[in-house]
């Protein structure tokens, strides 16, 4: 396994490392088992050399590190070249060269002539196995130049294995190759070469995982791949569902299977380093991977997870999801039903009663798959169970903008509390933060320890846009006591209610889980 992360995923868009993300993305790595780490270019810019020079000094338990660089410059002298010498200077056990392998790109990129191409390759990857390194051919759009002309594709193999190279890497640099083509392709090259073969693919055509498997079947042993999936363009090979792909499903020797089932919070860190938010919808890792929403699905699932998941979730430190929603079956709602009330069963009333009002509630815009604590409170207030900790007797919003003022918005609220009324205003950046500050600074003096909570995030979604500002807006907060986290959501024409809403139910579920302890 060769993670590109640091260089590749460095390359995408709205990715910026800096060298402590850089360093804690290759310890991470190192940890996941990952065999080599292609740190990216050690004098391109003043953060890689800072990355190289610390990385070094702590060392890394088990992967290599890779240096990247390209062949010596079209007719330079190999002794005087920067960019092979900065690859020798790195002192990296390992250095990654790429070359080209198109003669669309050697006449028309490079501007040089085939043979002296195949004299780059050569002399570049002597010059640096003579200074003993370990040097990877990176095969430069191998698989388009195979396409317009195999025989000289395979030529710049040929100079790359009879100058030493240990790895010999088949690169799709523009991802726009087909995998069966790719399968086909490498395995010419494995039937020609003695060197072990890599792959290296991107994403532009949706492909590069099932490309990547393609390769293996066709006899690449090493896979070039990104976390998460993150590289220039549409990205690269994704290391986060190659790695389960190859060792659950092709049963081939990756990671420790211990790595394996620490998988999703690994794919969390990197996206977090990365600053990048995370595609729920990944497979394998992704929070949506093993959710299941569909009636019958649901059912079958519980009955015999085999049903509708391919393996085990815990195989890569994932779990299962019910979701809840008018479309998940009476069984579903009914377990869910019954850890408020478990006398109920699927045909009594009120049972028939909470499933149509769930209905009305999402045909008007509730979405309780990310407002699951709004589904409780509903449930609650249904079976006349919710109980009541504050009446909301009035509340105004003033927006406006002010000359050098740091608050954008005013909140006054007047609430009830066991038959004590408080008056409150904050200043918000905003009518919701505004409204969040009021009416915790009324509720506080009651209820002190509400002082433990707060809002982890804000999500705002407008349905039937077709209908511009007169749309429906629906709001969904995540809330946190610092050790747990619950959703609710809050639906209506008015952005400041439909906010306000999911609020009043964040801050009721908090106060009846805590109240009773504290008080």
């Amino acid at each position: 396994m060769y993670d590109a992360t640091l260089r590749e995923g460095a390359q995408a868009k709205g990715v910026s490392f800096t060298v402590n993300d850089k360093i804690k993305i290759a310890r991470r790595l190192d940890e996941m088992g990952i065999d080599y780490i292609e740190g990216g270019n050690p004098t391109s810019n003043p953060k890689d050399a800072e990355f190289f020079k610390q990385i070094q000094e702590g060392g890394l338990r088990h992967a290599k590190l890779v240096a990247f660089g390209s062949t010596r410059k079209p007719r330079s002298e190999i002794d005087t070249d920067p960019l092979i010498n900065a690859l020798a200077q790195a002192e990296t056990e390992a250095a990654a060269i790429f070359g080209k392998s198109s003669l669309f790109h050697v006449q028309k990129i490079l501007r040089t002539e085939p043979e002296e191409n195949l004299a780059m390759i050569y002399e570049s990857i002597l010059y640096l196995k003579e200074r003993g390194r370990e040097v990877i051919f990176d095969a430069e759009h191998f698989f388009d130049g195979y396409k317009e002309d195999p025989e000289y594709a395979m030529k710049t193999l040929q100079a790359a294995q009879e100058a030493g190279a240990d790895w010999l890497a088949l690169c799709d640099t523009n991802g726009g190759t087909l995998p069966h083509e790719i399968e086909t392709i490498t395995a010419a090259a494995a039937a020609a070469m003695t060197t072990p073969l890599g792959i290296h693919c991107h994403d532009d055509i949706g492909c590069a995982q099932a490309s990547t498997l393609m390769a293996v079947r066709g006899g690449a042993r090493q896979v070039q791949c990104v976390a998460n999936g993150y590289g220039e363009r549409c990205g690269n090979a994704d290391l986060c569902t190659l790695l389960p792909l190859l060792q659950l499903k092709m049963d081939y020797d990756c990671v420790p299977p211990e790595i394996m089932e620490d998988l999703t919070a690994h794919a969390h860190y990197l996206s977090e380093l990365a600053n990048m938010t995370f595609d729920e919808r990944t497979p394998f890792v992704g929070a949506g991977a093993f959710s299941h929403k569909g009636g019958m699905h649901i059912d079958a699932v519980l009955k015999d997870s085999r049903s509708y998941e391919h393996i085990d979730p815990a195989a890569v430190g994932n779990e299962r999801v019910i979701l809840m929603s008018e479309v998940a079956g009476r069984s579903t709602l009914l377990a869910r039903i019954q850890k408020i009330d478990p006398s109920l069963t699927k045909e009594s009333p009120e049972t028939r009663a909470i499933i149509e009002a769930l209905k009305e509630k999402e045909f008007a815009g509730y979405q309780y798959e990310g407002g699951e604590t709004s589904l409780d409170l509903l449930i609650k207030n249904l079976l006349g169970r919710r109980r009541t900790f504050f009446e909301v007797k009035d509340f105004r919003v003033l927006c406006e903008e002010h000359w050098q003022d740091d608050y954008s918005a005013t909140a006054f609220i007047k609430v009830l509390v066991d038959g004590e009324e408080n008056i409150t205003a904050a200043e918000g950046d905003g009518p919701v933060n505004a409204l969040d500050k009021a009416l915790r600074k009324a509720l506080q003096s009651f209820y002190p320890h509400l002082s433990e909570m707060r809002l982890k995030d804000f999500k705002v979604r407008i349905l039937d846009s077709n209908l511009a500002t007169a749309a429906v807006t629906r709001v969904q907060i995540e809330s946190t006591d610092g050790t747990h986290s619950w959703n609710t959501v809050g639906v209506s024409g008015n952005i400041i209610e439909a906010s306000w809403e999911a609020l009043i139910d964040a801050i009721e579920y908090f106060l009846d889980c805590h109240t009773e302890v504290t008080d």
